[in-house]
């Protein structure tokens, strides 16, 4: 059978270049200038690997090393390994660190990766319900009415586990309190800080964390998949421990894990990470006059108020009803939007809308709240 080849000539991403992009899980994961720049001196598949000795995390040229201690310190962390992303991170401590059959007590709110990385570990779960609407809050003394009833029960508990912000409300839970929690009973304490590590400032050893799983394309500049793995140092000889039959490389991480471009952009946005998450008051004062601005026209802000991360979802009945008498039913406000240059947002969704405007200039988040209130007003 012949294979037609031309369709994966010529690949282009179909998305405009002037298009502001909305976006929550992908406004993090913008590179800068110099990050593009840096990878193509990298798009090699083993271009990292030039002076490897054979340990990804002991390169030094490029500074793969250098840069493993540094986001360390950044994260107030003793160790960190370069990952996939968040989801195997999770896995890996779940795996390493947890008995078959023990229990992960987890948030509501948890991804869905948090449920799969448990059940691949072949470990057992106790959800910590939400608030409900329309706040959909994690109560931190929630996470300790779960583990005493499972303690009474006589399970086994191995971990817990924290969404730091969730990726469908935007909610900051309080990692600190749930972390003083988990070290009062004498659990490990995972922080999922997808959403936040790269966007906001996160010291782990103030939140009480043992680790933080990180993400590097959805909010630290980097393309993906791409995420660091960080934790304290009594957790190191366990969750790093060294094969049998091949002493230098880590069993969990399977020798290296992700490396190449992903691992290059990550380092080379490195420092624009560090500086842009010392503007996070700026980002909340944004992501704050968003909500402010639409709410006057109709929008409703689902989730804690008021906002403490960026990613914003909104309850949007205005955008229903026009959807109604308009020919285009429900592609209408994603067609309005593209006329203004503005993407990011679900096609065909009218009824609720997530939508984060990190890391756009002053200006144009004024374009895009303006763009919408014409559009609700016009149509």
């Amino acid at each position: 059978m012949e294979i037609n080849l031309d369709k994966y000539k010529n690949l282009s991403r179909h998305l405009e270049r002037e298009l502001i992009n909305l976006n929550p899980i992908q406004r993090g994961g913008v590179l800068p200038v110099e990050t593009k720049k840096a990878i193509y001196e990298f798009w090699d598949g083993y271009s990292v690997c030039d002076y490897c000795g054979g340990r990804l995390d002991e390169i030094k040229t490029p500074p793969v090393c250098g840069f493993l201690e540094d986001i360390s310190k950044f994260l107030d962390m003793d160790i960190s390994r370069p990952t996939h992303g968040a989801r195997e991170s999770k896995f890996i401590v779940m795996h390493s660190i947890c008995k078959e059959g023990d229990y992960v007590v987890l948030d509501k709110n948890a991804h869905y990766t948090s449920y799969v990385a448990i059940e691949r570990a072949r470990l057992n779960y106790a959800t910590v319900k939400n608030d409900g609407y329309p706040t959909y809050r994690i109560k931190p003394e929630r996470y300790k009415e779960v583990i005493d009833k499972l303690e009474d029960e006589g399970k086994s508990i191995g971990l817990i586990l924290l969404t730091h912000v969730d990726g469908s409300y935007g909610n900051l839970s309080d990692a600190e309190k749930v972390g003083k929690i988990a070290k009062k009973k004498g659990y490990p304490f995972l922080l999922n800080c997808a959403y936040t590590v790269g966007r906001m400032p996160v010291k782990g050893k103030k939140l009480k964390a043992d680790f933080l799983a990180c993400s590097g394309h959805k909010s630290m500049a980097a393309s993906g998949p791409i995420g660091i793995l960080s934790m304290r140092e009594e957790f190191a000889e366990e969750v790093l421990r060294r094969s049998k039959s091949h002493p230098k490389k880590e069993v969990e991480l399977l020798g290296c894990t992700s490396r190449g471009v992903p691992l290059i952009s990550l380092m080379a946005s490195f420092p624009y990470v560090v500086e842009r998450v010392k503007r996070w008051d700026e980002e909340l004062k944004k992501t704050r006059y968003v909500v402010d601005r639409l709410e006057e026209i109709g929008f409703k802000q689902l989730g804690v108020k008021p906002k403490e991360h960026d990613l914003i979802k909104f309850e949007t009945s205005v955008l229903e009803e026009i959807s109604k008498r308009d020919k285009r039913r429900g592609y209408f406000f994603y067609e309005e939007l593209k006329k203004r240059g503005i993407g990011g947002i679900v096609p065909g969704v009218t009824k609720e809308i997530k939508m984060s405007v990190y890391g756009l200039t002053w200006e144009q988040v004024e374009y895009v709240v303006d763009a919408i209130v014409e559009i609700v007003e016009r149509c």
